[in-house]
C-alpha cells in the first residue's frame, strides 16, 4: 500500500476541469510591470541618466589601453596594452597623488561622515515642529550653492585683502593668516567647505529612517527612567545602523573620488603640492596637456580601487550580520 500510495503522489497532476491554469512567468512579469507601471515611470529618468551618462561612456574606457589618436579613432588608434598603467604606478607623481588623496579622504570619513547623523539626530529632537522645520531649511540651503558660490563666500571671509576673518583677527591683536594660499590651512578649508554644504541634506536620509522607530520604544524607556541622550544612544542610533552602514559603504565606494569642481577652485600656486589630487591629475593630463589614453589609464585605476573598496566593505558588513548594498 505505501508503494502504490507513493506511486500516485509522484504521478503528475491535472488540473481539475475549470481551474485555472497558471499564467506563464512571462506573462507575470508583463503584469507586474503594467500593475505598477506609475512607480516605473517615475524612475525611467534616473535609469535613463545612469544609461546614458555612467554605462555608455564605460566603453570608451578602452582607449587606456590605446595610444589615443582622435583623428583616428578608437578603431584605429594602436593599441599599447598596460603601458599607461606602468607609467603612472611608476612615476614619482603616483605617490604623491595617493597621499594627498588619502589624507582628504580619512579627513572626510572622520569629520565629515558623521556630522549628518548628528546634526539628524539633533534635529530629532525638536520637538516644535515650525522651529525644527525652519532649521532644516536653514541646513539645506547651501546644497543647492554651485562650488563656485561656495568658494567665492569663502574667499570673501578668508582672504588676507581685507577678509572678514583676518579683519577681526587683526582688531583682536593677531596676525593675518593666509587660509587661501598656506598649504597647512587647505586639508582644514577643503573639509569644513565640504561640512557646511552637504551635512544638512545628507541628514534626510537619517531624518527618513529615524521616522521609523517605534515610538513605544522611547515610551517604555522613558518609564525605566532613561533620558533623551539614553534614547537616542540606545534606542535611535541602533535602528538606524542598517542606514548608516549603507551609507558608509557608498562613501568607501568615494574613497578617491574627491570630485574635481571643488578642489580645482581651491587650488593655487602656492598649495598645489598638497591640493593636486587623482581627479585635478586627471584633468591637466587629459585637457591641458591632450594624453587622453593616460588620462582614461588614470581614471579606470581610480574607478576600480573603489569597486574593490564597495565589494569588501560589502562583504565584511554581511559577515558581521549586516544587509549592506546587496
Amino acid at each position: 500500500m505505501s508503494a502504490v500510495t507513493a506511486a500516485k503522489s509522484a504521478a503528475p497532476t491535472t488540473p481539475a476541469p475549470g481551474a485555472a491554469t497558471p499564467a506563464p512567468p512571462r506573462r507575470k512579469r508583463a503584469s507586474a510591470l503594467w500593475k505598477h507601471k506609475t512607480l516605473y515611470l517615475m524612475a525611467l529618468p534616473g535609469i535613463l541618466y545612469f544609461l546614458l551618462f555612467k554605462y555608455a561612456p564605460m566603453g570608451g574606457l578602452v582607449i587606456a589601453f590605446q595610444d589615443y589618436l582622435p583623428f583616428l579613432g578608437i578603431t584605429g588608434s594602436p593599441w599599447v596594452g598596460f603601458d599607461h598603467f606602468v607609467r603612472f604606478f611608476t612615476e614619482d607623481t603616483f605617490y604623491v597623488l595617493l597621499r594627498n588623496t588619502l589624507m582628504i579622504s580619512l579627513g572626510m570619513l572622520l569629520f565629515s561622515f558623521p556630522v549628518p547623523i548628528i546634526l539628524a539626530l539633533l534635529l530629532n529632537e525638536v520637538r516644535t515642529k515650525w522651529f525644527q522645520r525652519s532649521i532644516q531649511s536653514v541646513v539645506y540651503l547651501p546644497h543647492f550653492l554651485s562650488w563656485v558660490i561656495v568658494v567665492s563666500i569663502f574667499y570673501v571671509l578668508l582672504t588676507t585683502d581685507g577678509g572678514s576673518v583676518n579683519n577681526l583677527l587683526v582688531s583682536w591683536g593677531f596676525d593675518p593668516v593666509p587660509f587661501l594660499t598656506d598649504p597647512d590651512w587647505l586639508r582644514p578649508m577643503y573639509i569644513f567647505q565640504e561640512i557646511w554644504k552637504g551635512a544638512g541634506w545628507g541628514t534626510i536620509v537619517y531624518l527618513a529612517a529615524m521616522t521609523a522607530v517605534d515610538v513605544q520604544l522611547y515610551e517604555a524607556s522613558e518609564l525605566d527612567g532613561a533620558g533623551r541622550l539614553r534614547q537616542a544612544w540606545h534606542i535611535t542610533l541602533p535602528a538606524i545602523r542598517p542606514t548608516i552602514i549603507v551609507m558608509f559603504i557608498l562613501a568607501i565606494g568615494d574613497f578617491l573620488e574627491l570630485g574635481f569642481e571643488h578642489m580645482f577652485l581651491v587650488m593655487n600656486s602656492l598649495n598645489r603640492d598638497v591640493a593636486d589630487i587623482f581627479d585635478t591629475y586627471v584633468y591637466t593630463a587629459g585637457i591641458e596637456n591632450g594624453q587622453l589614453s593616460y588620462a582614461a589609464a588614470v581614471g579606470l585605476f581610480k574607478g576600480l580601487v573603489g569597486l574593490i573598496l564597495v565589494v569588501f566593505a560589502n562583504r565584511l558588513a554581511k559577515r558581521f550580520g549586516e544587509e549592506g548594498v546587496y
